[in-house]
């Protein structure tokens, strides 16, 4: 997912508790809809910055490694600005972009129906 494209805060925001629950009735399995997807984000984009960070590593010690290596402060740098994966989550749930369901809800609906 491209995260440089996303219109989420970089800051906290207060949100209405009655607005995020609505789609499932409970702030509680909200709140960790939005955390498991949290996690995921992380997850992507610390591989992405462990991945291009991965091109200047080097095993050997030269005094010029030592100095600052600008290009690693840059990329650096662009992933502290990008809003925390905890927004991103939150601004996607709210945008009905994220995909959830619940197992148990799913089984009591199938045995009411029988």
């Amino acid at each position: 997912m491209d995260y440089k494209k996303t219109n989420a805060p970089t800051n906290t925001v207060t949100r209405d508790l009655m607005d995020l629950c609505e789609d499932t009735g409970n702030i509680y399995e909200t709140v960790a809809i939005i955390g498991k997807r949290a996690n995921q984000i992380s997850q992507e984009m610390k591989g992405e910055l462990s991945k291009k960070l991965q091109e200047f590593a080097s095993f050997n010690d030269n005094l010029e490694e030592v100095f600052e290596n600008r290009e690693q402060i840059e990329i650096s740098r662009f992933y502290e600005k990008l809003p925390k994966a905890t927004l991103i989550a939150a601004q996607e749930y709210s945008e009905h972009k994220v995909y959830f369901r619940n197992p148990a809800k799913e089984k009591d609906k199938l045995q009411n129906n029988l």
